[in-house]
């Protein structure tokens, strides 16, 4: 292992695999990028998506990622609300943290987003 931190995991994989764990970022990239529809629409539909999985890094990352590309909190309601009725009253609950992860203030320590918002 490279290091003791929580993503050195990953960080090995990369190096080892860095055909496959590239691709994947590579993905995301593509997958998120202005188009036809806005890269911060994606986004968020990828944070309504994290929502209905209740997958809290994916949550955590895709938050942080929309709103660094513009997404408004009326934007996110309006995707939440879609989550909500996909969920029920789990999905009330998952759209209070994915709203509480829009909000949250970064800290410039943080920096990007790990290459992968998902923790084994």
């Amino acid at each position: 292992m490279s290091d003791a931190s929580p993503n050195a995991p990953f960080a090995d994989l990369r190096k080892l695999s860095p055909k496959v764990t590239g691709g994947l970022i590579r993905m995301r990239e593509a997958a998120y990028a202005d188009g036809l529809l806005p890269g911060k629409h994606k986004l968020l539909t990828a944070l309504a998506i994290s929502v209905a999985l209740r997958c809290e890094p994916c949550l955590n990352a895709y938050a942080r990622l929309a709103r660094d590309r513009g997404a408004t909190e009326p934007e996110l309601i309006e995707l939440l609300n879609v989550a909500i009725t996909m969920q029920g009253c789990p999905g009330e609950d998952w759209a209070a943290k994915a709203l509480a992860a829009f909000r949250q203030p970064v800290a410039p320590e943080q920096g990007s987003p790990p290459a992968s918002c998902c923790k084994p």
